[in-house]
Order: C-alpha cells, then sequence, then structure tokens
C-alpha cells in the first residue's frame, strides 16, 4: 500500500483536518500521480457537510486534480512517468453497458465511480479524492495535460470546465450562435470563455452590476442585467442557446422568454428542485427545450483539455495552502471568490 496524506472531513459539522491514510499499490492499468494542485468545487462543499444526504466519512473531497505521473502499471500505454496528467469526478464506471461503450461513463447505467464520497468499484473501499499528496487511477480515467497551460490553473477544468464544455459540444455552439451565459461563477466564467473560444456572440446574463467589466474580460460581447425587466423584455427571443450555470434554486420563467424559436435552455449548475414551477407556456410557444447536462464522458474530457491547449484556455483562480481550506469554505458560502479555489498540494504537510 502507498501512505498517502491529505485533509478529511470526519463528520458533516467539523473543520477537515489533516489526515493519514493508504492508497492500493498500482495495478497493471493503473496511473500514480503525485497531485500538485486540486480545485476545491462548491460540490465539495455541499458533500463535506452532507448538504445532499449520504455523506460517506472519512470524506477526502477533490476532483480537480492535476500533477506528474510517479509510477505506471505494466499494461499502461498512454503514460509514462514525469507526464502530466489529470483526474476529475469520475475513476471508474462499468464499462459495459450502452453509455459506457459511447464513451458517455458520465452516464453509465450502473452509475459511475466518484473520485471520493463513494467506495471503489465492487469494494467496500472509500474512494478518496484529491485533497491529497497521491492518487491511483486506471488509465482509462486519467486525461493528459497539455504542457502549455498554467497547471495550477488547469486543475478546474477537470470538472468546471468539462461542465460547461460538454453541453456547448452536444448543442453544436459555434459561430453564429447567440448565447447567453446565466451566473457569473466558476461555472460561468468557463462557459464564457469556452462559448467566445468557439465563435459565439456571448452575453453574461447577470443579477450583479458589478461583475459587468469582469464579464467582458472573459470574453462576453454584451452584459444583460437579470434584474432588470426592461432589458429582459428587450431580449426576448434573442438567443439560441442559454447555458444556466446558477448554483441554487431559481426561476427558469425569467429566462424562457429570452429564447428564440428551437432554443435550448441546459441547467448544468442547480441540482435541488426550482421554484417556482416551470409554466408550461414558456416552453409551448416556440419549440423550447429546457434540458440538463452532467459534466462529459473520458474522451470528450481530453478533447476539452487538447481544446483549452490549443486555444489557452484556463481557470481564474486563487491559490491557497492546504490549512485554508475551510477558510475557503466559508468564503465559497459568501461568493467570495473569482472564480475557483486552488489547493497548492505542496502545503499539505504544513
Amino acid at each position: 500500500m502507498i501512505q498517502a496524506y491529505g485533509y478529511a472531513a470526519h463528520d458533516a459539522t467539523s473543520p477537515l483536518v489533516p489526515f493519514a491514510f493508504e492508497r492500493r499499490d498500482p495495478g497493471p492499468r493503473d496511473v500514480h500521480i503525485e497531485i500538485q494542485f486540486c480545485g476545491i468545487c462548491h460540490s465539495d462543499l455541499h458533500q463535506a457537510r452532507d448538504d445532499w444526504e449520504g455523506s460517506l466519512y472519512p470524506m477526502v473531497p477533490g476532483h480537480e486534480i492535476v500533477g506528474r505521473v510517479a509510477a505506471v502499471g505494466s499494461q499502461v500505454k498512454k503514460f509514462k512517468v514525469g507526464d502530466l496528467a489529470g483526474v476529475g469526478c469520475m475513476i471508474d464506471s462499468c464499462r459495459t453497458c450502452a453509455p459506457c461503450r459511447r464513451d458517455l461513463e458520465q452516464y453509465c447505467a450502473d452509475g459511475p465511480t466518484w473520485t471520493y464520497n463513494c467506495n471503489e468499484r465492487g469494494s467496500e473501499r472509500l474512494a478518496f479524492g484529491g485533497y491529497s499528496d497521491h492518487v491511483v487511477v486506471d488509465e482509462r480515467f486519467v486525461v493528459r495535460v497539455p504542457g502549455n497551460l498554467d497547471l495550477k490553473a488547469t486543475a478546474p477544468l477537470l470538472c468546471a470546465g468539462i461542465t460547461t464544455y460538454s453541453p456547448l459540444m452536444h448543442w453544436q455552439v459555434g459561430k453564429g450562435t447567440r448565447v447567453g451565459v446565466i451566473g457569473l461563477g466558476g461555472l460561468g466564467h468557463m462557459g464564457i470563455k469556452f462559448a467566445h473560444a468557439l465563435g459565439a456572440h456571448v452575453v453574461a446574463i447577470t443579477t450583479s452590476p458589478g461583475k459587468a467589466a469582469d464579464a467582458r474580460r472573459l470574453g462576453a460581447d454584451e452584459v444583460l442585467l437579470s434584474a432588470d425587466a426592461d432589458a429582459m423584455a428587450a431580449r426576448t427571443r434573442s438567443f439560441d442557446f442559454l447555458l444556466d450555470t446558477a448554483p441554487n434554486a431559481h426561476d427558469l420563467n425569467a429566462y424562457t422568454p429570452l429564447l428564440d424559436i428551437d432554443g435550448t435552455l441546459v441547467i448544468v449548475g442547480a441540482l435541488m428542485e426550482l421554484t417556482p414551477p416551470l409554466k408550461g407556456s414558456s416552453v409551448i410557444g416556440g419549440w423550447k427545450r429546457i434540458a440538463g447536462s452532467g459534466i462529459g464522458g473520458m474522451r470528450e474530457t481530453q478533447e476539452m483539455l487538447d481544446f483549452c491547449g490549443a486555444h489557452g484556455i484556463v481557470s481564474d483562480v486563487e491559490l491557497i495552502p492546504a490549512s485554508g481550506i475551510n477558510a475557503a469554505y466559508e468564503r465559497l458560502l459568501r461568493g467570495d471568490v473569482k472564480y475557483r479555489f486552488v489547493i497548492d498540494s505542496s502545503t499539505l504537510k504544513g
């Protein structure tokens, strides 16, 4: 076994604390990665605090992992020692169901094995995430990181990046597409960057006037204030695609009038019940669609990273030491981050 060290939550109310544990020895198809940076996703906070119920403790969060390959199994073909590599939200799946055969492991019929807050596949052993110094993962669920990207700012691409890239690809956003990105946080800022790089006309839709300048810096062509009823009414039927990154319950009826005929609104941020209920009349008049999208499969995640390498796209991050994880969680609750916290793994042992 490999001795590992990280930060763990031991229950829903206590702060994360240093935690020593063991990783499995690499098998024939495994890649052993020395973690250099790990992003902090809002879902880390929710799961550590059991907001979605069913959390497994002790929990080492983290699914935005980048580092260097320290060792590879005898059958590994895609990686060698010293390579830059990343691990995202999944570390396994059944690999045989129809979605898995289509490289859609995130929709595995038997459920994917998540990077943490999950048991390793076929085992009662807990999977521990990236708030740690090492990770061992089957090579199918490891991606290559382009060498030209800032490594610390690449880490959030493994969740925030693929979560926004995948729906843009699925709905074929490109030159001439009129895109609105609802919300300007960890997901929203990546949605703007990707839509801009794809050649779309991008409008940031936000409740905060103070975010207008930053939205334009990120690549937005315009900014629409959702609290301005007149401005919203003026944009009726002016979007082909809306990427809804808002993380909390909100009113979709405020946004569906913005869709043109045959337009699509895709939810990627809110996992809870949305209130008030959606009015049927808001989508019936014009072939409008409300859809959802969750991360991406491994092939698409690699495609996303390659796209980022070609276009120089990374996340906007604030680097923190491991000792600052709990303070970062409190700031997340206040929305006080632009736009992703990233842990410097070299600080795990002080």
